[in-house]
């Protein structure tokens, strides 16, 4: 499979922006939001087995939590690349499945990263050594300094801005893992500096929607717990409720010193918080996933039309 040609910067940067209807994608929202629940539901899980010295379960328990945000995010992804490209959606089942089906391409895709990135770290602990000789090491040691600055420097931004966005978009999109490669050591080659910027600019639109969904939590959950104990006459202290809206249990709260009310209502609170709590960071995930695809779209020079 050949790898298409470059895409327009300002149509890139438009694409990018258009990036936030994502929140508007019910199907990619519900499943992100049930990805997110249930892995925070087994990471819980796996605390209470340690706390139970289940050392076994706690492992399991936490595999299966990884494989679940793993598998889940790029279903959501799939959904997204669909929406991106402006064609009709696949259902929720075969977006899993096809995610079950070819997840192990991206993980051998960071795979060959890794170890392009460890084989040059290699070679500079190798020159690191020679180094070490009496005679040349000054002089060797000299001339590394600066080659190792910027071969780790340049490594750490290829990585960020080249392999961790554009790799599971790729995968989304039906390339396999050699021609993944290629895209990303191509783009890595002629455009590390445009795709940098673009995912500084991704970065950026992800806080500020993660900053709003903080703003409507807090400014709405200081108005509920203060109605909640004026209407309901529940006594439940605020902190328990703000707690619950930012992934607070009350296994956290009590060591912290924090007031927990252990009654239905509170426990309610907390339940209800966490749910606010994870369509929170469902919301800035949506907007990222689906500005990687844009970018995607945008390297390999692809036109979306308007959804």
């Amino acid at each position: 499979m050949s790898i298409p040609g470059r895409g327009d910067p300002l149509a890139a940067l438009a694409r990018l922006l258009a990036s936030v209807e994502a929140v508007r994608h019910g199907r990619a929202l519900y499943t992100l939001l049930f990805t997110f629940s249930t892995a925070g539901l087994l990471l819980a899980m796996a605390g209470s087995s340690m706390q139970a010295e289940s050392q076994g379960w706690a492992v399991l328990q936490g595999v299966a939590a990884i494989a679940v945000a793993f598998y889940g995010s790029n279903a959501t992804g799939m959904l997204l690349m669909d929406q991106a490209r402006g064609r009709a959606g696949r259902e929720v089942a075969d977006a899993v499945q096809q995610a079950l089906r070819t997840g192990h391409r991206l993980l051998l895709v960071m795979l060959a990263a890794m170890l392009a990135v460890a084989g040059v770290l290699g070679v500079l602990a190798a020159g690191l050594y020679v180094a070490r000789l009496p005679l040349v090491g000054p002089f060797v040691f000299a001339g590394m300094v600066p080659l190792g600055v910027v071969a780790v420097g340049l490594c750490v931004l290829v990585l960020a801005a080249v392999v961790g966005p554009l790799a599971g978009p790729a995968i989304w999109d039906g390339l396999d893992v050699r021609t993944t490669l290629r895209l990303l050591v191509k783009q890595a080659r002629e455009r590390l500096l445009f795709t940098a910027l673009m995912v500084s600019v991704l970065g950026a639109m992800t806080a500020a929607v993660g900053a709003l969904s903080t703003f409507v939590v807090v400014s709405g959950g200081r108005a509920v717990s203060a109605l909640a104990v004026l209407v309901t006459g529940v006594e439940l202290p605020p902190q328990q409720l703000m707690a619950g809206l930012f992934g607070f249990g009350l296994r956290s709260l009590g060591p912290a010193g924090a007031p927990v009310a252990q009654t239905p209502h509170g426990v309610a609170a907390l339940v209800g918080g966490g749910m606010v709590f994870v369509l929170a960071i469902a919301l800035p995930g949506l907007v990222y996933l689906r500005g990687v695809c844009a970018l995607y779209l945008s390297v390999i020079g692809e036109r979306r039309r308007s959804v």
